[in-house]
């Protein structure tokens, strides 16, 4: 078992209690809540948290151009990050294992805009990352959402995916 870091850390709190209450259905304070942390930490501020935010505020946006935004504000700001920034969070993270999410995510945004092709290189850039991922879960439902994403580019297809995070999704 992991280990968490022992110095609490306010911003991550705050931004988990958003995403608690974004993902119980009350998406638009959740919104307010998460924009109003991202002024505070700013562009340049700690790339861990802005990853995090933009990541998880993609998320209660139902428009893929709104969620888009925010999908490559986190993949920006992942490139930022440190495995030991991520680790001062949790210890067992690296920054290798979001980047399939934050490839994954991307790609589906353009997929539902109909950016096909766009989408499938995001999809590879996804794929190449995999090996980052566990067998647990988490990294079977990654796994499982780049495959359904890619044969969704591969139908045309625009509507957004069952098992997509965010407010109505799984």
């Amino acid at each position: 078992m992991t280990e968490t870091c022992a110095t609490p850390d306010p911003t991550m709190e705050a931004i988990g209690d958003a995403v608690l209450r974004g993902r119980g259905g009350d998406p638009e304070p959740a919104r307010r809540d998460l924009l109003a942390l991202w002024r505070q930490i700013g562009i340049t501020g700690d790339p861990f948290h802005r990853c995090t935010l933009a990541h998880y505020l993609a998320d209660l946006y139902e428009e893929p151009a709104e969620a888009l935004i925010w999908d490559v504000r986190a993949l920006d700001a992942a490139a930022a990050l440190t495995d030991q920034r991520a680790r001062h969070h949790h210890a067992g993270l690296t920054v290798a294992g979001f980047y399939p999410s934050l490839y994954l995510n991307i790609a589906d945004n353009l997929r539902r805009l109909g950016a096909f092709d766009a989408a499938i290189e995001h999809l590879d850039n996804a794929q190449e990352h995999i090996s980052a991922l566990s067998d647990d879960a988490y990294g079977i439902m990654i796994r499982t959402a780049i495959d359904e994403v890619r044969e969704a580019v591969d139908d045309r297809d625009r509507s957004r995916r069952k098992s997509a995070p965010g407010t109505t999704g799984g």
